[in-house]
């Protein structure tokens, strides 16, 4: 879909329920307030500068019966919509948006990009225009600065303030555009926004210097500005643009994930691989059960299995892995995912919402939209003060009427600038949004913004053992032989029987086995009791294996091997009787004891709760460097550890594999969901981990605590600005045009601390 919605006939087109899966999902009764099936919808928002500009826009959403619920981020622009098709439809709600002075389109929307990016070539124009004229404005400008008494006859004084007049028209008529639309909006409205006090600061420029252009004796006064208005609006744009372009690389970010998926795809026609033919369809239409052809270079438009040919991938969204990874035929391929080498044909399986893409697309969608606390605490002041700012302009152009009315008015214009809390609004939402960008790109998706603070001031770090710590295979701890049988010998026979099950302990033993393959032949599996075949020999004949339980190898007594009585023990036995026993244990994922001591250097108390017998925890434990682990825990056991923890003070962060550990996740301060088969619908965690690193735990908070120390900076240094520029500004020490510089540079500055986070290194 790519129509634009900002007009009342567009937005109807919206109104037909097989578009609106193109931009939301249909929420499970009871999920939100309110009665009747809800559905969820994600919108870009253009025309937002600040905090009031989401304020307003959340609540023209929520007075249109029908809408449940609005959540809106400046910092983002995008608005997240839950609405009841039974009282309301997409139009209703579209229009309210553009009645509040403000378009939009749905997130998913083809011209989305396009309209941002007409929106910067537009800010550019403005800026090149304002930079200009002010150029030539300060040019004529220099003269009235430097010459003394006598030194410039009236006229040619006269004409320099005409000609600067003339340069500014094309300034206040173009480039302050947006002001003053956006001033216009809040009056219409009866509301106040960022855009109010900087155009009456830009008016009251404009209006006190024409005035003493043609009356140079007029009430007010004779002196003009016309540089000092250029010089704040050239300042004002050009923090405009480069926050434009800043905000870019973060929705860019999102937009081009949404965008992953090809728009048309060749589905097979008849016949089957090489001899296939294909035609091209909408990728909209597919359905589970169809063949398609993915060339290089497209991407997967759904989940499938590859059914002719391979090809190396690129899953580095999907699953966390950065490098290419082959996906020869009969492997399964995920939507979103890239083809890099050749063209293969796939079986689809899943299409829509429910492939993994699209679960990490709501994910991110969700987590775009959502406002932390503390930049929640930023919005509730940002009206009050923009109020309390117009109350100072004019508390200023009283206290400075006696001097005239033209210094007090430029006083006045001079407070509105410098005042506007942009940096304020911006401080945290910025920050959080970049960091969980990052984190995306390092395979960790955020939830919630929320997150990432209480993630910052964790205490204790509380892991699961099995899928967690620990693979979900076995690792061979040890091998006990006949003697006279080489161990290698015996690794192989088993190996060779194993390769016909898909019994983990067979795939253990498959894995373990680094020789060269023996062939076997009549091999029948028993379930539950193991394996029974025939193996060739090193002498060309074949011998008669049986591979699985002590009572299945006719074992009389279960031989232990290995130093840990919870191993679990296969056994391999021939004609003969007993040939030799393996003991696999649980296999520690590698960097497990590298993320476990990472966050005890960040000064974290690393504990261990898990269901298993307490002493295969504790060798868990002990193998990884964790001084407390519990063992035999019961989900509800778990649930209530973490709340006596809690009760204690501690503040809890819990990782999961998000399978079993749903009621101790959700009760966590924060918590993490672990491993690639995490189904991300269902995930009561705050951060899912797509890959199989467990070191993107410790890296995660390493992030999280670096954006709550920019978070606090961008803070400190809005309200240290603020307290420091209003005085000044009051006393009429503050020139308009330094105000025009100052309110640009702190707006710049916040964003700017936080793109730093962007390019921040994480622990390796």
């Amino acid at each position: 879909m790519a129509c634009v919605i900002s007009t009342p006939a567009n937005a109807l087109l919206l109104d037909d329920p097989a578009e609106w899966p193109s931009f939301g999902s249909p929420l499970p009764a009871g999920s939100e307030r309110g009665a009747g099936v809800s559905w969820s919808s994600q919108l870009v928002v253009r025309g937002m500068w600040c905090a009031a500009c989401a304020l307003t826009i959340e609540d023209a959403l929520q007075q249109v019966p029908g809408v449940v619920s609005a959540r809106v981020n400046a910092a983002s622009q995008r608005a997240h919509v839950v609405w009841q098709p039974a009282l309301a439809r997409p139009s209703q709600w579209l229009d309210a948006i553009r009645q509040a002075g403000y378009d939009a389109v749905p997130a998913s929307d083809a011209s989305a990009r396009e309209l941002r990016q007409q929106e910067q070539r537009l800010m550019l124009w403005r800026w090149a225009v304002a930079g200009f004229c002010m150029m030539q404005v300060m040019m004529y400008a220099v003269p009235a600065y430097v010459s003394g008494p006598g030194d410039m006859t009236q006229d040619i004084a006269t004409l320099l303030r005409w000609a600067s007049w003339v340069l500014t028209l094309p300034v206040v008529l173009f480039s302050c555009g947006p002001f003053f639309r956006g001033a216009l909006r809040d009056l219409r409205h009866r509301q106040v926004s960022m855009d109010l006090p900087v155009a009456l600061g830009m008016a009251i420029a404009f209006v006190v210097s024409t005035t003493a252009t043609f009356e140079p004796q007029g009430v007010m006064g004779g002196e003009v500005y016309f540089d000092s208005l250029t010089m704040f609006v050239f300042f004002l744009l050009t923090g405009r643009w480069l926050e434009l372009r800043l905000r870019e690389r973060t929705a860019g970010a999102l937009e081009a994930l949404l965008n992953r998926l090809p728009d048309s795809v060749d589905r097979v026609v008849q016949g089957t691989g090489d001899a296939a033919t294909f035609e091209r369809i909408a990728a909209r239409t597919l359905a589970a059960g169809d063949v398609i052809r993915v060339l290089p270079g497209e991407s997967f438009p759904a989940d499938g299995t590859v059914v002719h040919g391979d090809a190396l991938v690129d899953e580095a969204l999907l699953s966390g892995e950065s490098r290419p990874v082959q996906r020869p035929c009969g492997s399964q391929v995920m939507a979103g995912s890239h083809n890099l080498s050749a063209p293969v044909q796939v079986a689809v399986s899943r299409v829509g919402d429910d492939t993994r893409f699209a679960q990490i697309v709501q994910l991110m969608q969700d987590a775009s939209t959502h406002k932390p606390h503390l930049a929640e605490q930023a919005d509730r002041v940002a009206r009050p003060f923009l109020w309390a700012v117009l109350a100072a302009a004019l508390f200023a152009a009283w206290h400075g009427w006696s001097t005239g009315p033209g210094h007090a008015l430029m006083l006045a214009a001079t407070v509105l600038i410098v005042t506007c809390p942009c940096a304020l609004s911006l401080a945290t939402p910025v920050a959080m949004l970049t960091a969980a960008g990052r984190l995306a790109r390092d395979g960790t998706l955020a939830r919630n913004l929320q997150a990432l603070q209480a993630l910052a001031e964790v205490d204790t770090v509380v892991f699961d053992k099995t899928g967690t710590l620990t693979s979900d295979g076995m690792a061979l701890a040890a091998l006990h032989a006949r003697e006279g049988i080489p161990h290698d010998e015996a690794l192989a026979i088993a190996a060779s029987l194993a390769s016909h099950s898909l019994h983990p302990l067979s795939r253990s033993l498959v894995a373990a086995c680094t020789g060269p393959a023996r062939t076997s032949r009549d091999v029948h599996e028993q379930a539950g009791a193991g394996l029974t075949g025939r193996v060739a020999t090193d002498t060309g004949g074949w011998r008669e294996v049986r591979l699985g339980s002590a009572r299945h190898c006719g074992v009389d007594a279960i031989r232990e091997v290995g130093d840990d009585v919870q191993d679990i023990h296969v056994h391999l036995a021939d004609t003969s009787g007993w040939l030799a026993t393996f003991a696999l244990s649980e296999n520690v994922r590698p960097d497990a004891k590298q993320a476990v001591d990472a966050l005890h250097h960040m000064g974290l108390r690393v504990v261990m709760l898990s269901g298993d017998r307490q002493q295969s925890v504790q060798r868990v434990a002990a193998q990884l460097g964790i001084d407390e682990a519990l063992g035999e825990c019961s989900p509800d056991g778990k649930l209530a550890q973490l709340r006596a923890w809690q009760a204690q003070g501690r503040r809890v962060a819990m990782v999961g594999d998000g399978l079993n550990d749903g009621p101790v996740l959700a009760g966590a301060h924060v918590s993490f969901a672990f491993g690639p088969a995490v189904p991300l619908a269902q995930a009561h965690a705050d951060f899912v981990v797509m890959g199989n690193v467990l070191m993107r735990m410790p890296q995660a908070v390493q992030l999280a605590r670096r954006t709550l120390r920019v978070v606090r900076q961008n803070l400190a240094w809005a309200a240290g600005y603020n307290a420091l520029c209003v005085p000044l500004a009051l006393m009429g020490w503050l020139p308009a045009w330094l105000a025009g510089i100052g309110m640009a540079a702190s707006s710049l500055l916040v964003v700017a601390n936080a793109a730093r986070l962007s390019r921040l290194s994480t622990p390796a």
